[in-house]
């Protein structure tokens, strides 16, 4: 059960918000996740969102490598509700069940030396709050300085994702893959 009542319309925020609420359901369908809490701070909901829809649709950085590294970001926090919204994704975009399992189960044995290395620069960032050269060097020739900064927000984008649905006690969404921590 969540810590804080989920806001799913804009009947539950002042009316000053309403266009908040609003954009939010028409970018993405609905008010879910963890629009649901971050809503009780509209101006910072609306602020995630516009940074979120950057990071998600109109950034140049491949959907592969967004969605292995939110996987990651998912893992290395326990978050349940983003693993389980991520999860699908990943499998649209073609990642493969090993690839999945691995992050998973935190080792990187059968994933592609290509989403290694997303998944490694993940980890390193957020365990050791530093990327080593060899990596740096790697993956700014392989997406260059604008993609290697687009993989670094949205690592961090995530890890605001993440950090909120753990504070929060976000459970993950009916039918979504459940991530056992």
């Amino acid at each position: 059960m969540a810590r804080l009542q989920p806001i799913t319309g804009k009947e539950q925020v002042p009316e000053k918000h309403h266009a908040i609420v609003d954009a939010i359901a028409q970018s993405r369908g609905a008010i879910q996740g963890p629009f649901t809490m971050f809503l009780h701070c509209p101006e910072l909901a609306g602020r995630v969102a516009h940074l979120g829809a950057f990071v998600r649709f109109e950034g140049s950085l491949d959907m592969r490598a967004r969605v292995l590294a939110a996987m990651t970001v998912a893992r290395e926090y326990e978050a349940v509700y983003v693993w389980g919204a991520q999860t699908g994704g990943a499998r649209r975009q073609g990642v493969p069940e090993e690839t999945i399992t691995a992050i998973r189960e935190n080792h990187s044995r059968g994933i592609s030396p290509e989403d290694a290395e997303i998944v490694e620069f993940t980890r390193q960032l957020l365990r050791k709050h530093r990327i080593d050269e060899a990596s740096a060097a790697s993956l700014r020739k392989r997406f260059g300085d604008q993609g290697f900064i687009e993989l670094t927000g949205a690592i961090g984008y995530y890890s605001m994702l993440a950090m909120t649905v753990n504070a929060c006690e976000l459970e993950a969404a009916p039918n979504a893959e459940i991530l056992q921590v």
